[in-house]
């Protein structure tokens, strides 16, 4: 089975990786040539840990290799899986213009019977809209069926969400395309679910704005538990013992980001509204993380009226461990801010600090430890909670900042040992 997968971001190259390491030929297709060379060359474009290795283990023994020829690729194609972005846009919606971009490149070179599978995360209705387009603007006599099959991985541990998912969902009502997808994830010793089209993009957003509500609600309960004198961390360990809430996304912090939960909570949103119905329970979640994300500089602003010159060390910019991604990142609207009131910042990440360069080029100190950040500083801020961070001891803090006072959005350290280390320290909830 020759297996082409479309775009090489977080979802594409870890979906084609993944499916090499089970036994398929895989081509991953892309129109950067840049991003081609690289990746041949063993080097991934994308922060994400394991994926070099399987790389090139799988290039090596010629299961995966990388194109930007999709006309040649796409032709003799048995599986095109589409999994390029869908950002949003101005209004909130899902900007479908780089899947409609494929889907027209696909209809203009396939020249065998195929399956489309669309792992982009789109809009309810999206996949029959494709099949459709795909079937009336096809250039050969050959059979497309789409397939919706949405992906459930996490930044920072994508390898092992793909290979070992809760489950695979497939949207289709087609009996050939149930079995090419048994095919193709015939290794995969996880639970197949086959469904509707539509709903299979339903259970994506479904899912995705469930998480981002469970955050959100307890970032909220959190707020409350800091006005009537409760501790978060006492109130989280006693719910988690409830089955029926269970004790997964229960951590507060200092808000949500990504490529996922804030897009898909505002398409959905969109989606639900040009309906005409009001998905008030997403209109909250959305809301309270908006304001979650500025939870620490509300807190320093009554201590700190102003932070013109005042020297600003930030741990962490990524919007969480393990991955280089800044897209809605916490610690962006924060430095935006502190920028603009002409703080002096230094700020320590392990593997984002390149990101955030191509945004501020200027006006910031990057560092490599988060003691270099924190060594004569006024205030810090920790937004992620990496482990290079989480090693930093509270007596550390005391003997090099100028003045030790720590909001911390993460929730790292005890509080007994930070008054003890002599830190003036604030945290979430507690």
């Amino acid at each position: 089975m020759k297996v082409v997968v479309a775009g090489i971001g977080y979802v594409g190259l870890v979906t084609g990786v993944c499916l090499a390491e089970k036994g398929h030929n895989v081509i991953c297709v892309d129109i950067n040539t840049d991003k081609i060379e690289m990746m041949k060359n063993g080097k991934s474009p994308i922060y994400e840990p394991g994926i070099e290795e399987l790389m090139n283990k799988n290039y090596k023994n010629k299961r995966l290799n990388y194109s930007n020829d999709y006309k040649k690729e796409y032709k003799d194609a048995d599986v095109i899986i589409i999994a390029v972005g869908t950002p949003e846009k101005n209004d909130g919606s899902a900007n479908l213009d780089y899947v409609y971009e494929v889907v027209k490149q696909i209809a203009s070179n396939v020249n065998k019977d195929c399956i489309v599978v669309i792992k982009s995360t789109v809009p309810i209705g999206t996949n029959d809209e494709i099949e459709k387009y795909l079937n009336e603007n096809k250039k050969s006599n050959c059979k497309i069926e789409v397939v919706s099959n949405p992906e459930f991985l996490s930044q920072g541990t994508a390898i092992k969400d793909t290979m070992n998912a809760s489950r695979i969902v497939i949207g289709t009502e087609s009996e050939n395309a149930k079995k090419m997808m048994k095919q193709l994830y015939k290794n995969f010793d996880i639970p197949i679910l086959f469904m509707k089209r539509r709903s299979s993009e339903m259970v994506k957003y479904a899912s995705n704005d469930f998480l981002a509500l469970k955050i959100s609600y307890m970032n909220d309960i959190a707020n409350l538990c800091e006005i009537v004198g409760a501790n978060i961390d006492e109130v989280t360990n006693g719910m988690s013992y409830d089955q029926r809430i269970g004790n997964k996304f229960l951590k507060v912090g200092c808000g949500y980001g990504g490529s996922c939960f804030p897009k898909d909570t505002k398409a959905l949103y969109y989606l639900a509204k040009r309906q005409g119905y009001d998905l008030k329970s997403i209109e909250a979640t959305i809301i309270i993380n908006k304001k979650q994300k500025m939870v620490l500089l509300e807190k320093a602003k009554k201590k700190f009226k102003t932070f013109k010159e005042i020297n600003v060390a930030i741990l962490g910019i990524a919007f969480k461990p393990n991955t280089d991604d800044l897209r809605d990142a916490p610690a962006l609207d924060n430095i935006n801010l502190l920028l603009k009131e002409k703080a002096k910042i230094k700020v320590f990440d392990p593997k984002a600090i390149a990101n955030l360069k191509k945004i501020y080029s200027t006006n910031i100190e990057y560092v490599n430890t988060p003691q270099k950040a924190i060594h004569n500083a006024d205030v810090c801020f920790i937004f992620t909670e990496w482990n290079q961070v989480k090693e930093v001891k509270p007596i550390e803090y005391y003997r090099e900042m100028r003045n030790a006072v720590v909001y911390d959005g993460r929730n790292i350290y005890d509080i007994k040992e930070m008054k003890k280390n002599g830190v003036e320290y604030y945290s979430i909830g507690r």
